[in-house]
């Protein structure tokens, strides 16, 4: 049986509990710190490790807790390599898939303020126990007099109260993790920008009816792809707050990741996986920035089901474009076009020298530079945000465009992806394809 987890009301209260996280984790590095001249080197490595590991387990305790924005943000640090290490953010991972549910009753008194009766009176069916649950709402599985199989999407009760109150609150947080990233992990952490991009997302996520629409218009987007399967919206049954849409059956991709699993059925979802996150940035210009394991789910056929399209970036055309001129540029290996492209794109001045900015892209984008199959295990993550964190300080590339914070968390995701699926393929052949299939689409043919 469900069992209830309020979400913590009260700016004061929700702001005690932040402070004295904010505390608790600021104090044991500062306890860390004093202690390091009298150990060995190793020992140090060791007890800042432990002290890493330790903290993570309190934000994610304190997330389970809280809910809302706050379980937002662990979510986004949870894919911060540069704030935390690997260990610790396998604790914070947790979060995507492990939050207490709500009671049945108060997910059905939701549904009757906002579709006007309870589920047993508006589905045939209705599972009283959610199949998942997430910072700001859950899902449960239903059947509707048609025959039909439903997932409804029920957003907890209050939570845009508490999603105000923790804008004001996160930042107590924040300012810990930011003496961290400098002071402990030698890395400058701009959380104004994570501030920034956390309220969009969370502005995004909490209207359903915005959500349905972003969700019909990928069923459109998606179309023509018999391997790619999103959910349809259910409109009489849907609202502000609730979403009901047609039940995608599958696997969660995180169940399809581990070596154990058949690795042809692995490689076809890293290809997969790859070809449409470019084809939405490249061709269509819309993409889902969500791009974590929970948000996906791998069918037998074999498909891939797309669940949650509450957070979505519209590309201008310009830059679209633009970043389809890179992206070609990547693939001739043409300085000229990749500079070029960043300079309209606004992550480097015009009168500023290119050079360096190809540089980074040339970094970042090795597993696409070399035409043969790439092991996601020779791509340094850590070693590469390092050596372009060099390059950007010495020649002062600061500037990180709107569209471009959005962009990152995706391919942060579709890494992190790649990484766990483990498996050899050729990586620059997909994405050639891609660049090639947006081209054609711009010249209105098609490519086989």
């Amino acid at each position: 049986m469900a069992t209830r987890n309020p979400i913590t009301r009260g700016r004061a209260r929700r702001a005690i509990k932040m402070g004295g996280l904010a505390s608790q984790v600021g104090t044991s590095y500062l306890w860390t710190s004093l202690r390091r001249p009298f150990l060995s080197r190793t020992a140090q490595e060791r007890e800042l490790l432990e002290t890493h590991i330790r903290n993570a387990e309190r934000i994610l305790e304190s997330s389970k807790n809280l809910r809302g924005a706050f379980m937002k943000l662990i979510q986004m640090l949870s894919m911060r390599k540069d704030l935390l290490p690997g260990e610790a953010l396998d604790v914070l991972r947790a979060t995507q898939s492990s939050v207490p549910p709500m009671s049945y009753g108060t997910i059905a008194e939701q549904i009757r303020r906002e579709i006007g009766q309870r589920p047993e009176q508006l589905f045939r069916t209705f599972d009283h126990t959610a199949f998942a649950a997430a910072s700001l709402g859950q899902v449960h599985r239903a059947g509707l007099r048609d025959g039909r199989e439903v997932a409804v999407k029920v957003q907890y009760p209050g939570v845009e109260a508490t999603v105000e109150e923790d804008l004001k609150n996160l930042k107590l947080l924040l300012r810990t993790l930011q003496a961290i990233g400098r002071d402990v992990m030698r890395q400058k952490v701009d959380t104004a920008a994570i501030y920034a991009e956390l309220e969009a997302r969370l502005r995004e996520e909490l209207d359903y009816v915005s959500e349905a629409r972003n969700m019909q218009e990928f069923g459109r987007l998606l179309a023509d792809d018999p391997e790619v399967e999103v959910p349809e919206v259910v409109k009489e049954l849907s609202s502000q707050r609730v979403i009901t849409m047609t039940f995608v059956e599958g696997y969660a991709l995180a169940d399809v990741m581990g070596p154990e699993v058949d690795l042809e059925l692995r490689t076809w979802v890293a290809n997969k996986c790859h070809a449409m996150v470019w084809r939405q940035i490249l061709e269509f210009g819309v993409l889902h920035t969500d791009f974590h394991p929970g948000n996906y789910l791998v069918n037998y056929h074999p498909r891939l089901g797309i669940l949650d399209f509450g957070s979505i970036r519209r590309f201008r055309d310009t830059e679209r474009k633009a970043y389809l001129q890179v992206a070609r540029g990547i693939i001739d290996d043409d300085a000229r076009a990749i500079g070029a492209g960043m300079q309209k794109l606004g992550w480097v001045d015009r009168a500023q020298n290119a050079a360096p900015m190809v540089k980074i892209v040339r970094i970042l984008f090795a597993p696409m530079m070399v035409d043969r199959d790439y092991d996601p295990r020779e791509y340094d993550t850590v070693g590469n945000a390092t050596q372009v964190g060099e390059i950007a300080f010495e020649h002062k590339l600061y500037k990180s465009p709107a569209h471009g914070v959005f962009l990152l968390r995706a391919l942060i995701g579709l890494e992190s992806i790649i990484r766990h699926l483990g498996v050899k393929t050729n990586y620059r052949r997909i994405f050639k394809k891609s660049v090639e299939h947006a081209e054609a689409a711009a010249r209105g043919s098609t490519v086989h």
